[in-house]
């Protein structure tokens, strides 16, 4: 590669210019002293200023698009403030990319190189101009560089061209397991999950059915707490724990549903209340034996008292006396509390019946959303909402396409829906004399999409047909039809065979009757053709979704042929 250098000082020419300067300065000293100061002093300013800036490409020659290196570099004091160009200063040329300074210490001086990326996509001759740099407020510029962009050379001759590949369908890619993983594993950590929940609640329910009257549970519980061994390993603790909860646990279930809750004084406060209420007949005894042993029973579990075994017997046959006392005490239930129990459990067990339905349908709505979630990330969110929803788009697009021909000169396209033969009046036009017409189409106006295809042979010679008017007569027929405040724009148009023709599109909106519009803008597209003796039109209307209407537009245009009418000479 050659390089360019731009104000650059050697050092040996330095010298040489030195001498030179001395010996002027000797002949001239004795006649104009001072002017020699001055001149001396301009001199060494000019070359110091340009000693410091230096600029260089790596290449003056490129082919387009290739990109020059363009370094800038400055020797300045430490102290410096040295600001490089930014931006598109290098036109013509451009910058593709802006490296950083990069930085180097001697001493009290730093140097700083800058480089740029530039390059042209147009041949020629260029020029890379002086480039601005700002040290401490002083202005300093570089040459400017002279570039040559040449042309790549293509050889047709060697090169082959060939034609466009048609499409090919591909097979699904393979099944990827690893990202289903993670939802497979969260969803069965989620089932896990409201499994063991559902499970739990079954074997509470059941053990609530399992479960004892009160008086048969306290004696059960009476007779497991003898066959244990807390006495005989002197464990006082637990011995006093088990049968206090026996008692305060026949209490809460047969007498005071706050029992088991209940400190010792709150216990003894209402079994004193109840029994002056009348509520229950308790003795007073009984109640005094059972304020005596839950505060002994107090003082063994949270004062360490040790208890001997003979004490801890006598307490447990008191408690048994007194559960026995208070069974006898309870009232027997009346037929109106039954009655109310038998109603009250009832509408319990249709509360349960409820609330099963409730966990029942917030399960399946769950399973739902999780199944929809999963679904979504693997195929897509836009795809989960349209199999559920429907997307009348995504069926015509994904669906099966059908080429057919139409009419006389033939129209041949492609489409999502066979069109039929319907009886639309075509409008004459200027200059144009009808033989006969022939129109098919699928779809309305007001429907997502619309296609009608009409060929008309006409008694005119092709080099009498104007398009213009027949396409004005089309579009004053779509206003008839009801499309409103249309916006229409016009451009030549021609097939992949080379048919040349007329087309216009854009959009508006559909009428439906009673001053009533639709809520979705129409968009249009209309092709018009004239041969010899013939004319042919093609019209599609579709509203857009943003996703798949478009395409479905493009391909039927695509898609369009004509058959070629013959004249006089071929």
């Amino acid at each position: 590669m050659t390089k360019y250098q731009g104000q650059k000082i050697n050092k040996n020419k330095l010298s040489q210019v030195a001498a030179c300067f001395s010996n002027y300065l000797y002949l001239q000293i004795n006649i104009k002293m001072p002017q020699s100061i001055l001149v001396l002093c301009a001199l060494l300013f000019v070359f110091t200023l340009n000693a410091q800036v230096t600029s260089s490409v790596d290449t003056t020659k490129i082919r387009i698009g290739e990109e020059i290196k363009y370094n800038i570099q400055v020797e300045a004091d430490t102290t410096d403030l040295v600001v490089f160009p930014e931006g598109q200063t290098f036109l013509p040329l451009e910058v593709i990319e802006s490296y950083k300074v990069d930085t180097t210490y001697e001493a009290a001086k730093m140097r700083l190189i800058k480089k740029y990326g530039l390059t042209q996509f147009d041949s020629g001759g260029y020029t890379i101009p002086q480039q601005k740099i700002v040290i401490n407020q002083k202005l300093f510029t570089t040459d400017s560089v002279p570039i040559e962009v040449r042309n790549v050379a293509v050889d047709t001759t060697k090169q082959k061209m060939f034609e466009i590949k048609p499409a090919v369908e591909v097979d699904r890619p393979p099944f990827d397991f690893w990202k289903l993983l993670p939802w497979l594993v969260g969803a069965l950590s989620i089932g896990a999950i409201v499994g063991y929940i559902l499970f739990r609640r079954k074997q509470i329910r059941e053990a609530k059915k399992e479960q004892l009257p009160p008086y048969e549970e306290a004696l059960v519980a009476l007779q497991t707490l003898d066959n244990s061994t807390y006495l005989r390993d002197q464990k006082s603790k637990e011995y006093y724990s088990q049968l206090t909860e026996i008692v305060k646990r026949y209490l809460d279930r047969e007498v005071d549903q706050t029992a088991l809750e209940s400190t010792t004084d709150e216990l003894i406060a209402r079994m004193k209340l109840l029994k002056d209420g009348g509520n229950f007949d308790f003795e007073v005894e009984d109640i005094k034996r059972l304020d005596a042993i839950l505060k002994r029973a107090d003082l063994v579990k949270f004062a360490r008292m040790q208890q001997v075994a003979q004490q801890a017997k006598e307490d447990r046959a008191a408690v048994e006396e007194i559960i026995n006392h208070t069974h006898e005490a309870v009232p027997e239930p009346t037929e109106e509390e039954l009655l109310e129990n038998e109603i009250y459990l009832e509408q319990q067990q249709k509360k349960k019946q409820r609330r099963k339905y409730v966990f029942a349908g917030v399960g399946v709505i769950a399973a739902i959303i999780l199944t929809g979630v999963i679904y979504g990330s693997i195929k897509g969110f836009d795809t989960l909402k349209d199999d559920v929803l429907g997307n009348k788009y995504r069926d015509l697009a994904e669906g099966r396409w059908y080429k057919s021909e139409y009419g006389s000169p033939q129209v041949i396209l492609e489409t999502p829906e066979i069109l039929v033969r319907t009886d639309i009046e075509i409008p004459d036009a200027e200059n144009i004399k009808v033989q006969s017409t022939n129109v098919f189409s699928a779809g309305s106006l007001t429907e997502p999409l619309y296609v009608l295809v009409s060929t008309t042979q006409t008694k005119n010679s092709q080099e009498d047909v104007n398009l213009d008017p027949l396409m004005d007569a089309a579009l004053s027929e779509l206003e008839r039809r009801g499309a409103l405040n249309m916006i229409v724009k016009r451009e030549e148009f021609s097939t992949e065979k080379g048919i040349k023709g007329l087309k216009a599109y854009g959009q508006f909106n559909v009428s439906v009757g009673n001053n009533k519009v639709l809520k979705d803008q129409s968009y249009y597209e209309l092709l018009l053709f004239a041969q010899q003796n013939g004319v042919q039109t093609v019209l599609v209307v579709y509203q857009n979704d943003g996703r798949f209407s478009v395409g479905i537009k493009d391909r039927i245009i695509n898609s369009v042929e004509l058959e070629l009418q013959e004249t006089k000479d071929n």
